[in-house]
């Protein structure tokens, strides 16, 4: 393949925000031979494990274990490369990912996780790509290691950590819900007898079956409150140890992006950050400033969000609005942040945001009015939280699919996402009919 075809810097926005990053075009089974060596790498001779989304919650969550462990990396290498990145690069495309990493979504990878598990594929909605760029990994390697993983490479992460580390190893897992038991349950059974100790904080909203399954496999599952913590608030309380205010500011700020609270405005930064760079320059510089970034990554930020707004504005224009029972909903398409984005339609007049990605996946975003983003999603091969959430439709077969996706900008995954808000407004419509008889039936009772 020519590698202009699917070069950012060679193709017109207008045209790049409907393809995917060029990660998409990269074989699985080369990408899988590679995050194999990076794990041997990653794993070999550590005393703990973090296997965390990869996004700014879980990755918050990654850096406090290495706060426990003293085993922080050296922000000082972090910086110099953030600096000679702005310098090698004076159009704003230069990023610290993998080269698929805009297939991500900044919390899709969070609140489109099923289970909200985001990204789904991480993707599914977004499974984050373990495979950073190479010229990021520090020469230093910390005694914790770090897995960036999505909700559907949970298992594949748990294996690689069977595999590499060495018995009597903490293991910690963070941010990631899985659909179920099954899947996970001969990697995870096994690692209870390898590893010394095994915690996962989460604060997605678990099944209570696979909630006990997982409890009674011998591991010490806390599960948050989805509509009042995030995860690294969870793993601040839960940790075994004395945490200044630096951690706790830095959970406070994870959770106003994270819970889409939006009243701090450093939460942005943080989840701009955690998706343009990579997992382990993140943790570092998160752990050593807290929510509080330095004025290297303030530079950085600015010069990705030149073209982050111009990925915006091309979404918001595609979007076409649609009345689904007593909802307005506005669905579009693009490679963009889909937060900005549904934002955006909400203030146009939208109760719930659809932004289908060239990837395949789809975010769902809700409101005060539509709280029921994880039912729409959970038809749709989805899950998440009532007003963030997110899918990947199984309508994929080959690549032609994929072309028709692309050049019809989604239609068919637009199509089945609709029907599933259909659905539900049915079901709701059920929901409120049987509650007006029921209070009638009171009433008359009275």
């Amino acid at each position: 393949m020519d590698e202009e075809l699917i070069d950012d810097d060679s193709i017109p926005l207008s045209r790049r925000t409907r393809l995917p990053g060029a990660g998409f075009f990269y074989p699985d089974s080369l990408d899988e031979d590679r995050a194999e060596r990076r794990a041997e790498e990653t794993l070999t001779d550590v005393e703990a494990v973090v296997i965390a989304d990869g996004d700014a919650d879980g990755l918050a969550c990654a850096a406090m274990v290495r706060e426990q462990y003293g085993a922080a990396l050296d922000v000082a290498d972090f910086e110099a490369e953030i600096a000679d990145r702005i310098a090698d690069d004076p159009d704003g495309d230069a990023a610290g990912d993998d080269p698929g990493a805009d297939d991500l979504d900044a919390d899709d990878l969070d609140a489109d996780a099923t289970g909200d598990a985001d990204d789904l594929d991480a993707d599914a909605t977004g499974d984050a790509d373990e495979s950073t760029a190479d010229a990021l990994e520090p020469h230093e390697r910390s005694t914790v290691a770090l897995l960036a993983a999505g909700p559907y490479s949970i298992d594949d992460s748990l294996e690689r950590v069977l595999e590499y580390a060495d018995p009597g190893i903490d293991l910690f897992v963070c941010d990631l819900c899985p659909d179920d038991f099954e899947w996970i349950a001969d990697p995870l059974t096994e690692l209870v007898d390898h590893a010394s100790s095994i915690r996962w904080f989460d604060h997605h909203q678990w099944d209570d079956e696979t909630a006990a399954a997982v409890r009674s496999a011998g591991v010490d599952l806390v599960v948050g409150d989805s509509e009042e913590e995030c995860t690294a608030d969870v793993a601040l309380r839960s940790l075994p140890h004395e945490f200044d205010d630096r951690w706790t500011e830095l959970a406070a700020v994870t959770r106003d992006h994270d819970l889409w609270i939006k009243e701090d405005p450093r939460s942005d930064d943080l989840a701009d950050y955690a998706y343009w760079t990579g997992a382990e320059e993140y943790t570092t510089v998160v752990g050593a400033y807290g929510a509080n970034l330095p004025e290297t990554v303030d530079r950085f930020l600015e010069h990705r969000r030149v073209e982050k707004r111009d990925r915006i504005d091309a979404a918001v224009d595609r979007a076409t609005t649609h009345a689904i029972g007593d909802w307005s909903v506005a669905v579009t398409y693009g490679r963009c942040s889909q937060n900005e984005v549904a934002e955006a339609l909400r203030e146009d007049g939208a109760d719930a945001a659809v932004i289908v990605k060239p990837a395949g996946s789809a975010s769902i975003r809700g409101s005060d009015g539509f709280e029921r983003a994880h039912e729409v999603a959970g038809r749709v091969n989805g899950g998440g939280h009532p007003k963030a959430a997110g899918c990947k439709p199984d309508i994929y077969d080959d690549m032609l699919d994929y072309a028709h996706h692309w050049t019809t900008e989604g239609q068919a995954a637009r199509k089945v996402i609709l029907g599933a808000f259909e659905a539900v407004a049915d079901a709701a419509a059920v929901e409120d009919e049987t509650e007006a008889e029921a209070a009638s039936v009171d009433a008359d009772a009275e």
